[in-house]
């Protein structure tokens, strides 16, 4: 099967394995796997933050800061309609920080300095929320991988200062971003009060994200790791396979982006598909058909994985486990069905 249906469908390779069953394991908790140690150090430099925690996944991640930066019940959080903390964390902000959130609206996933401006509550204001945080998602999952421009990110930052608010940085695929653009991951997380990134799905690991931010911020997302059962132990294992994915992995992202752009082109020749290539920007390929679950059911019929994202459109998202001949045997499973 080529399975597109998501970058988390990387698996591990031998050499990657291999390192995971070589790793030098101690108790994370007591600060003694000489992997966990390593692997946050990396990140925080990466990220050009203070200190970073080792965590089991991303959503993790953004509870976690969710909580920290919300810090009294009622308090708000500005991000997206689209972000994953609206979408697919369980509601997280609400039954984890007792916070509401202020969605924001635009086609590509973004939004602007001026956008934060309009959505902040006045202060003074008894009847609405406090407004207190602003959260970013790099690049943004469900509008299909789209990249935030540098100076949107920097507008948002800026209007955050302004109006005394925290912000943060959702980095699930933040080195889709990182590639596409030529701009280092320090350059796009400093800024932030808070920021993580994910090792499980571009970058091929099996699991795992590192939340980093001041030193104070993460002794208490420690403390929260702890509430949380996040507690790893020997996780060494896994931590090498994050070490190990950001030296191998990171530049070979351009690869997942060159065949998502060849996708998209292809099936852009299909008759009954609604698709703009333009529009692909990194590894996510959004595009329309007429019953989404019907054709990615057929699909599969042909040895292909796609995923039905709405009534009208579907998902496929390159990674390291599709090459190019995984591109052309999706093309033509899907020109099978097309007509």
């Amino acid at each position: 099967m080529v399975d597109l249906r998501s970058d988390t469908a990387t698996r591990p390779s031998a050499q990657m394995r291999a390192t995971m069953a070589a790793a030098e394991v101690g108790d994370e908790q007591r600060f003694e796997d000489p992997q966990v140690n390593a692997l946050c150090e990396r990140v925080a430099e990466l990220l050009g933050q203070d200190a970073a925690v080792f965590l089991p996944s991303g959503t993790m991640c953004n509870a976690i800061a969710f909580r920290l930066h919300l810090d009294r019940p009622g308090s708000e959080a500005i991000l997206h309609r689209t972000s994953h903390p609206i979408l697919y964390e369980g509601g997280q902000p609400a039954a984890y920080s007792a916070g509401m959130v202020r969605p924001l609206d635009s086609p590509d996933g973004t939004f602007t300095g001026d956008d934060v401006r309009a959505a902040v509550h006045d202060p003074t204001n008894r009847y609405a929320p406090r407004s207190r945080l602003v959260s970013v998602e790099q690049t943004a999952n469900e509008p299909g991988g789209r990249l935030w421009p540098l100076e949107r990110v920097d507008g948002v930052l800026a209007a955050a200062v302004e109006h005394g608010l925290r912000t943060h940085l959702d980095g699930a695929r933040l080195f889709n971003a990182v590639v596409a653009t030529g701009t280092p991951a320090e350059r796009w997380a400093s800024g932030f009060d808070s920021a993580w990134i994910d090792f499980s799905k571009g970058l091929g690991a099996p699991m795992g994200a590192c939340l980093a931010g001041p030193v104070g911020f993460i002794e208490e997302a420690w403390r929260l790791k702890q509430m949380t059962g996040g507690a790893l132990r020997q996780a060494g294992i896994v931590a090498a396979a994050a070490l190990f994915a950001l030296e191998r992995n990171v530049d070979r992202l351009a690869d997942d982006h060159a065949r998502a752009r060849t996708l998209a082109d292809g099936l852009a020749q299909l008759p009954g598909i609604d698709i703009a290539p333009a529009e692909v920007e990194t590894n996510i390929v959004r595009f329309g058909v007429a019953d989404p679950v019907t054709w990615c059911a057929e699909l599969a019929e042909h040895g292909v994985l796609m995923a039905p994202l709405n009534a009208t459109q579907v998902r496929a998202v390159t990674h390291l486990d599709v090459d190019d001949d995984g591109i052309d045997a999706a093309l033509v499973a899907a020109a099978r069905i097309a007509g």
